[in-house]
This record gives C-alpha cells, structure tokens and sequence, in this order.
C-alpha cells in the first residue's frame, strides 16, 4: 500500500500556524470563488494551497488593492500570524496583512474587531521589487521526509525537534517547512543512523 497521498497536509488552504515561525511574502497568482462561508481564494506563486482571507483582511484588500480582484494578480503581500485573533471565546491566532505592494504609502483601514468594537488596522507599503519567501515544500518531499523518519524507525514526537535542529529554526509542523528546508532535514537524516538524538544532544552527553 503506497501511503503518500495521505501525507498531504491535512488543511487545504494557507494555515496561519504555518506562518508562527516568522512572516512570509507572496505574489498573486490568481483569485477564484469559494464557498459562501469563505467566498474568496487567494492563490500564490509556488504555494500549493489558497490562502481565504478573513471578511477583515478581504476589506483590507479592497480598501487598499480596489474589489476588482483581477487586479491583484502579480502583487505581493506580506502575511503573518497574530496571536490575538479570537473565534468565539477561543483565542487560536490567524493570518493577517502586516504589508502590501501597489500601495504609496501606510494606509489605516477602519475594522470592526469584535461585536461592538472598532478599530484601525495599518498595513505598511511593501516594496514591488521584495523577494517573495521560498517556495513551499512539495508533496512529494513531505512524502520523502516522512518516510525517512519512519523508515529510521524515530518516535514521531522527535520529528519536529529535530528539524528545527536542522535548519536552526522553530518548526510547527512538517508543512509549514519551505522546499529548500525540507531538503536540509532530509540531508541531515542521510547522514545519520538514526534522528532520535542530534549533535547537540550528543555533545552534551
């Protein structure tokens, strides 16, 4: 039985837990309708999931892009996630826009927070000419990473450790790793035995 379907993320759009390891920018591939509870889809160059805003970020957009989402193809945002965002009286964090290109300068877009509360929200001018974040890891080397773990026979809960040891940085979750990442961890794990235990961890031993 060839399981590399089901190693897909489970999520089929841009999670904002895949942006708690810092912010990332995208360009605008294209936009399409969703369902009526999400009713826009943003899709990015080399990213395999749309990204459907808020109806708070969808205002942010039009208010500083225009509602003909048309338009919007080839520019870039930059989105990140903020812990504050609540969904009833949970608080699980979301996506945000903290900048945008095609924009001249900081824009202040009047928002309701909450029932009964407004507020401001600024998006900052992102430069045409930024560099987008790397592309996204492939199905295909999620696949590959998870096997290896697996084929190493290590405990699951280690998998994460050990990719932020590889790539020095906070790790989420396997998906949320760019293709360049991915192919990191991979290298480290050819190199090794086993990926129960880093250089780190043996150093200290």
């Amino acid at each position: 039985m060839d399981i590399t379907e089901t190693l897909a993320p489970a999520s089929e759009q841009l999670d904002a837990i895949e942006l708690v390891a810092g912010p990332r920018i995208f360009q605008v591939e294209r936009v399409s309708k969703g369902n009526p509870e999400q009713p826009v889809q943003v899709y990015f160059v080399d990213f395999p999931r749309p990204w459907r805003p808020s109806k708070s970020m969808r205002r942010v957009l039009a208010a500083c892009w225009g509602v003909d989402a048309s338009q919007w193809v080839g520019r870039k945002c930059e989105l990140f996630f903020d812990p504050e965002v609540t969904f009833g009286k949970d608080k699980p964090g979301g996506t945000r826009i903290s900048r945008l290109s095609h924009i001249e300068g900081p824009k202040r877009i009047p928002l309701l927070i909450s029932k009964g509360r407004s507020g401001v929200w600024t998006v900052e001018p992102l430069p045409d000419s930024a560099p987008t974040s790397a592309p996204a890891v492939t199905d295909e080397t999620l696949a590959d990473l998870v096997g290896t773990f697996r084929r190493k026979e290590t405990d699951e809960s280690k998998w994460l450790q050990f990719a932020g040891w590889a790539i020095k940085a906070a790790v989420a979750s396997l998906d949320a790793l760019t293709e360049d990442q991915a192919k990191r961890v991979l290298a480290e794990l050819d190199e090794r035995p086993d990926a129960a235990t880093t250089n780190d961890e043996r150093t200290s031993e």
